[in-house]
Parts: structure tokens; C-alpha cells; sequence
């Protein structure tokens, strides 16, 4: 199975990837740019990549969660049969008061501004599931719910 975690930021996509192959036997989790480590060069790592979570996608027996925060990936990734896109939101305060902790709590502009974007960029894009992680649940709970939707 492959599972899309989709979203800005500091809206919990790698923390609840974590809860999740924590409990899932044979779960493989990929972020941003790990696809690099197919090959060196971008194009044919991409492809590499896309082959292997293909592979998931179909497979009863392998899990692959990626976790993504850009939307340039969304478009490849829906032409993957058997792709579950489940999209983290949280309003844009909690974002930046999450994100802030990564920078000694202190969110220089160009990062708010980046954070912003995000948020804009991600609003339009559908999904198969959607979970606002700014909402009060906790990261147990959103992986119960996962789980009890996807698996």
C-alpha cells in the first residue's frame, strides 16, 4: 500500500509516519527528497523511486508512507494506481508556533513567508483523507484513524 502524507510544515505528516510504522510490519517511510538515493542523477532517481512506490502501491504486503510539503510532487504521484493521499492541515498560527520550536523559537520572516506559501499552495489540493492536527488529537489518535481508514 502507498500512502501520500501531504501537506505544509509542521502540520505532523513525519510524527504520525513514525506512530504508524511503528505499528505496521514491513512499513518503509520516504520524505522531500529521498528519492535521490536511487541515483545520482535526478530524472532517473525519480523514476527509480516512482517504480518503487508503484510496486507498494499494488502490494498487500509492503507499506510505503511518503511524506511530502511541496505540491510539485502531487501531479506524478496521482498517476500512481492504488495511491491513498491523505493531506495534513492546521491553521497557520500553529504552524508557525510549531515551526518556531525547530529555530529556537524565533521564526525569521523569509520562513513565515515560506510557511504562508505552503499553506496557500496546499489548500487547493485534494485528498483522499484529510486530518487537522491543530484540532486537539493526538498523534496516536490521528494513526488510529489512519489506520482504521486505510489498512
Amino acid at each position: 500500500m502507498l500512502l501520500v502524507f501531504a501537506g505544509p510544515s509542521s502540520t505532523g505528516k513525519s510524527t504520525v509516519a513514525k506512530e504508524i510504522k511503528n505499528r505496521q510490519d514491513n512499513c518503509q517511510v520516504y520524505s522531500g527528497k529521498d528519492y535521490l538515493r536511487f541515483s545520482k542523477n535526478r530524472e532517473e532517481a525519480w523514476g527509480k523511486f516512482c517504480e518503487e512506490i508503484a510496486a507498494a502501491a499494488g502490494s498487500a504486503d509492503k507499506n510505503v508512507i511518503y511524506v511530502i510539503t511541496e505540491t510539485e510532487f502531487v501531479k506524478d504521484l496521482t498517476n500512481i494506481e492504488g495511491v491513498k493521499f491523505i493531506k495534513f492541515v492546521a491553521d497557520l498560527d500553529t504552524i508557525k508556533t510549531r515551526f518556531s520550536t525547530r529555530t529556537g523559537g524565533n521564526l525569521p520572516q523569509p520562513l513565515a513567508a515560506m510557511l504562508e506559501r505552503q499553506v496557500t499552495a496546499w489548500e487547493p489540493v485534494k485528498a483522499d483523507y484529510c486530518f487537522d492536527t491543530g484540532s486537539g488529537a493526538s498523534v496516536a489518535e490521528i494513526a488510529d484513524q489512519i489506520c482504521k481508514a486505510v489498512f
